[in-house]
């Protein structure tokens, strides 16, 4: 059943020029990445100041990184997997479809979060200690999980139904989820963390009301007939349709196996690091972590952007406008990524003395951090590739180079080089190996494999 919906409500990515439809996509998407940010690398930067703390304030919200990291997996395999498929039926114009997809992905969402924070709350203690904690940063790490972990029911909601909302041509809508939220946690923390004196406890505590206020916004713009929206969570669409929640998962498990070793890594760059560095390199990785979820975030947002508009065009039959897409996406990518590999090089202390005022932090840091961000314009190649494949729903090959990259590079490498004579530098120069060899590997596969089947498609189309 086609009613037409694409047309009446949300937007056309097929009309208009190409890049300007990802640049819309993209800018508030990059915008309210941003802003989501602002949810932990606030709490980063109060806590990294909190007086007498020292480092092991930082090391211990460090070793929660693994588990918020697999709040996002679950996230990225309903919601990453959802959003892709339902812009590719909504350019197909099948709206019903669509609608379904939307539905579905929500009831995945809801009933996985439950799950998560039921075996991640019982089993905290073991986990963190298996995680590289210390008796003393242990004491740190568990008073911000076990408050952060009953928010994770907004968390999944928020951010995996968000790109519903952008899929449909409202970006700027979707920004201010996070918008809303992350100004609330700016609030809130210095409130509850140093007026309040609940130190790290406060800081998870504004966290998760901040969430919760923002899953609340995407839930009304979602379900409310009044809005903008074109497409709603509807009662009729939320019972699981096992094959539809199959061909979900299967083009999100690139973005939760992304996540998901992204985890295993943070947890074996953690164990590693306590061996050969002890908790002041955890903490030196904590920082790191938050310099680069930072300066990754434009190329992420750009790339993030450009998905709707390639599955759209894709789904259209549009395969001129996908590749101009691609291209341009590429281009911008790699022009942001060398800029910013400078930007790491000139001013490593001060990005380091953002999150915390402990000298000797600061002083090994800035060497560690410019080996991690070493070659960090190849990332560019990785996401764009990585970006392409789960658009247009090239499933396999996104889920190959997600553990090509972190799984079956970074972490032998974080095992091996430490031991080899490269001592807790191993662990950070692990990072740019990945980088070049990850980020070639995709996207001159996505070139080979995709932007050159579309150019024959374009051929026998004309």
């Amino acid at each position: 059943m086609n009613d037409n919906r694409s047309a009446a409500g949300g937007k056309d990515f097929s009309k208009g020029k190409v890049w300007s439809n990802i640049m819309a996509q993209a800018v508030p998407l990059i915008l309210a990445q941003l802003v989501q940010l602002l949810y932990n690398v606030v709490d980063r930067i109060y806590i990294g100041h909190l007086p007498g703390a020292d480092s092991l304030a930082l090391t211990g919200i460090g070793l929660v990184f693994p588990l918020t990291t697999l709040v996002a997996a679950f996230t990225n395999l309903f919601g990453m997997g959802g959003a892709p498929l339902f812009s590719i039926e909504r350019g197909a114009g099948n709206d019903e479809r669509a609608e379904k997809i939307l539905g579905n992905t929500f009831t995945m969402l809801f009933a996985s979060s439950f799950v998560i924070f039921a075996l991640c709350y019982i089993f905290r203690k073991p986990v963190l200690y298996l995680f590289g904690a210390s008796d003393a940063s242990y004491v740190y790490a568990d008073e911000y999980l076990r408050i952060y972990l009953f928010g994770t029911t907004f968390t999944m909601l928020s951010t995996g139904l968000n790109g519903f909302i952008n899929a449909q041509g409202f970006p700027k809508t979707g920004m201010m989820t996070t918008l809303i939220g992350a100004l609330l946690n700016l609030i809130l923390d210095p409130l509850f963390i140093f007026v309040s004196d609940m130190g790290v406890a406060g800081a998870a505590l504004a966290t998760i009301i901040s969430q919760a206020v923002s899953a609340v916004w995407v839930m009304h713009f979602l379900l409310s007939r009044k809005g903008k929206a074109a497409y709603h969570i509807k009662l009729s669409c939320m019972k699981p349709e096992w094959k539809l929640v199959g061909d979900i998962t299967t083009l999100g498990m690139a973005g939760f196996i992304m996540q998901a070793t992204n985890c295993m890594v943070q947890v074996v760059c953690n164990a590693t690091l306590k061996v050969f560095g002890g908790d002041l390199y955890v903490g030196i990785m904590t920082v790191i972590n938050s310099v680069r979820e930072i300066m990754s975030l434009p190329v992420s947002g750009l790339t993030s952007g450009s998905q709707p508009v390639l599955g759209y065009n894709y789904g259209a039959g549009k395969y001129d406008r996908v590749k101009s897409g691609i291209r341009f996406t590429a281009a911008i990518g790699i022009a942001y990524t060398a800029l910013a590999w400078i930007i790491v090089l000139i001013i490593p202390k001060q990005l380091m003395g953002i999150f915390t005022e402990d000298a000797q932090t600061i002083a090994y840091g800035a060497e560690a951090l410019k080996t991690y961000f070493f070659g960090f314009v190849f990332m560019a190649f990785m996401f764009t590739g990585q970006s392409t494949f789960t658009a247009l729903g090239y499933s396999k090959h996104a889920i190959f180079f997600s553990l090509l990259r972190k799984a079956i590079i970074v972490v032998p490498l974080v095992i091996i080089l430490p031991r080899i004579g490269f001592g807790v530098m191993g662990v950070f120069l692990s990072e740019p190996i990945s980088n070049v060899i990850g980020g070639l590997a995709s996207f001159i596969t996505m070139y080979v494999t995709v932007y050159r089947k579309l150019k024959s498609k374009t051929e026998i189309k004309n």
